[in-house]
């Protein structure tokens, strides 16, 4: 079992990676998923994520405060309006397809402004 979680939870680590790039993809719940799944697939997987210079304070400020960065959330919603705008205007062959992608970007938007702001003094990185 141990072997499976670790799998799984490399996947979803990939998943969370290309989501900092691919605004559709959402980071915080594939870091959180292999958070998870390297705690019960093994005590270095799990620390190793957690020491990782910059997604781990990400995972343990999400935990500890359920807040979201000021700076994460103007660049995720900058990266997501341009990405889906672009494809909804300039690729999308029908118009259900650009409303498809215009719902995606206010549905991403709401659930991301749904979190707190993170203030600057509580982010907890290891120095």
């Amino acid at each position: 079992m141990r072997i499976a979680y670790a799998t799984i939870g490399t996947i979803s680590l990939i998943l969370g990676v290309m989501g900092i790039f691919l605004p559709v993809l959402p980071t915080t719940p594939f870091l959180l998923l292999t958070a998870a799944l390297y705690f019960k697939a093994s005590p270095k997987l799990y620390e190793w994520l957690l020491n990782q210079k910059h997604l781990g304070p990400y995972i343990r400020n999400f935990r500890e405060h359920k807040a979201i960065p000021l700076r994460a959330k103007v660049l995720s919603i900058t990266m997501l309006w341009g990405t889906l705008l672009y494809c909804a205007i300039f690729v999308a062959p029908y118009l259900w397809l650009s409303i498809l992608f215009i719902t995606i970007a206010i549905a991403v938007t709401i659930h991301i402004l749904s979190y707190k702001t993170l203030k600057k003094g509580s982010i907890n990185e290891k120095k």
